[in-house]
Formats: C-alpha cells, structure tokens, sequence
C-alpha cells in the first residue's frame, strides 16, 4: 500500500514556479525548506498565542525531488509543547500539475520559540 499525506488540510499548498528552479528543472531543497518553515511558523503562531521563532530543524530528509507547477501541500502537526518552545512535524507533498498521484518529498521536526516584544523566550500561550 503506498503512502498517504496526513489527514488534515494542509497548512500551506503553493505551485513550484520556475524562479524556484535549477538549471535542470528540479526545485530548490531551499526553497521547499522555507515553504516548510513559513507552514510550522503558522501552527506555532497560532498555538503561542503571538510571535513565535525557529531555532532548529532538525531530521531533514529530501525522499524525492519537485518539479517546476507541480502543487506542494506543506502538513505540519504541533507533536510536543514545552515551557517556551514547541516542536512541530512537518511533511511536504507534490502533486504533478495534471495528476492525481501524491509522493512525499521531504520531512522534517521544526523547533520554535515564543517571545515576546523585547525578542526574549516567553511561556507558550501567555501573551505579554
């Protein structure tokens, strides 16, 4: 049985453009990372309750390259919550642009940290 993408909306879908692109037509393991990152930064927003910063990522494996218009769907998951931080799972899938077929790229565990107006760490889910 083949994989399948978590059973949740996806935090973030995007087309892969051509600007996102090598010479060889394959997207930047950068620029699928930032995608990654800006879709745990909602999930630990939204759970801290206010500003919240990445501090690590950690476990990342690339299982598959993107190609240019193929639909990324970015999945993060809130798996472990701290005093000040949080730790999110996070998958990215494509999808060609004319299919339906879905494979996992990459995967990752994204470590954020809320604080508050001055920059320093403070308890998730108190606002200052």
């Amino acid at each position: 049985m083949a994989e399948e993408p978590p059973d949740a909306k996806p935090a973030i879908r995007v087309s892969a453009m051509p600007a996102d692109s090598n010479a060889y037509g394959d997207i930047f393991g950068g620029w699928l990372m930032g995608q990654m990152d800006l879709a745990a930064g909602l999930v630990a927003a939204r759970h801290a309750k206010g500003r919240a910063v990445t501090i690590a990522m950690d476990g990342m494996k690339f299982h598959a390259p993107v190609f240019i218009g193929d639909e990324v769907s970015v999945y993060a998951k809130l798996v472990e919550v701290g005093r000040t931080s949080m730790q999110i799972e996070v998958e990215a899938w494509r999808r060609g642009r004319h299919g339906d077929e879905r494979q996992k790229v990459t995967q990752a565990r994204f470590t954020f940290v809320a604080i508050d107006e001055a920059r320093r760490p403070r308890p998730v889910g108190i606002v200052a």
